[in-house]
């Protein structure tokens, strides 16, 4: 057959489209969902940056331990009196002022056993430790329990106003002959 002679073909229409069985498919994150979830995460974030900023700014200043100063002035000498212990600057820099017949001194209120804070027992005239017992005579001098050596004194002189100056860096220790230092005990 020639190409005259075929009958013209008529175009074959496309399959017809199959029925919708389902819904369209939603998308699984949304804008408002994805923006919800950013700024989660942004604060988030955040939180754990000033954290982090935070100790490292607490880094850099380190801890300070402020204590009293080691040289401080306590008063006239004619406010002490004889045989009796000033119990003032106990707790705030660690002396007592004694007052004996020789002069004013100042004792450390550490025990030399291992560093309790012995009480003054004014009834009795001595110092004891609440620790293991250890006691001291009014002079420092240890006399029973288990202290090794007496109480230290610390430099004390008269400042330029007139007034007891207690000088904690330099101690005078009675075992080696240091209380006969000139600037172990005050003479009044």
């Amino acid at each position: 057959m020639s190409e005259e002679q075929k009958p013209p073909t008529t175009p074959t229409p496309p399959p017809p489209a199959p029925a919708p069985t389902s819904l369209p498919v939603q998308p699984t994150m949304t804008r408002r969902k994805f923006l919800s979830w950013f700024a989660l995460g942004w604060i988030a974030f955040s939180a754990a940056m000033a954290g982090f900023l935070t100790s490292i700014v607490r880094f850099l200043f380190p801890n300070v331990l402020f204590e009293p100063p080691m040289t401080f002035k306590a008063g006239l000498p004619s406010e002490y009196q004889v045989g009796k212990v000033d119990e003032r600057f106990k707790i705030k820099y660690g002396v007592w002022i004694v007052r004996s017949a020789d002069g004013i001194f100042a004792l450390s209120t550490v025990c030399t056993h291992l560093g309790c804070t012995p009480n003054w027992l004014d009834a009795e005239k001595k110092f004891k430790c609440p620790c293991h017992g250890s006691g001291f005579r009014m002079s420092g001098i240890n006399f029973e329990g288990p202290a090794p050596r007496p109480l230290e004194r610390f430099k004390i002189e008269l400042a330029d106003d007139g007034q007891v100056l207690i000088d904690k860096s330099k101690s005078f220790h009675q075992e080696k002959g240091e209380w006969s230092d000139p600037l172990s005990i005050l003479k009044v």
